[in-house]
């Protein structure tokens, strides 16, 4: 059997003695896009647990579940991301989780 590729995404194949074969073949590319950026809520002495747990359901739209796992890791590490996107998607959120008297900001990932 003979085996050949070349550039535009051809197999010419043939076996001993026969006639060759020719199979287009199209090649997929998958891209992953990473965000670029995350929404940070920080630690405080004045909100509730619950008040936390909250605003993440109505601002981030998190699930009960997803929201107090965040509101655990901003008490005992001081901080969490608590939702990757695009600048301009967690802008408005980080405006109304303010607005609300809870600290966030919106931090860069690292490259």
């Amino acid at each position: 059997m003979e085996f050949s590729v070349d550039n535009d995404s051809r197999f010419d194949f043939s076996f001993a003695g026969q006639e060759k074969w020719q199979v287009e073949v199209e090649v997929l590319e998958e891209t992953l896009t990473v965000p670029a950026h995350q929404l940070v809520v920080y630690n405080d002495e004045v909100n509730s647990f619950e008040y936390v747990i909250l605003t993440l359901i109505e601002v981030c739209e998190h699930s009960p579940e997803q929201a107090e796992q965040c509101t655990l890791q901003i008490h005992f590490k001081g901080k969490c991301g608590v939702k990757s996107g695009e600048f301009d998607e967690l802008v408005s959120m980080r405006n109304e989780i303010c607005r609300r008297g809870i600290s966030a900001e919106i931090e860069s990932f690292e490259s």
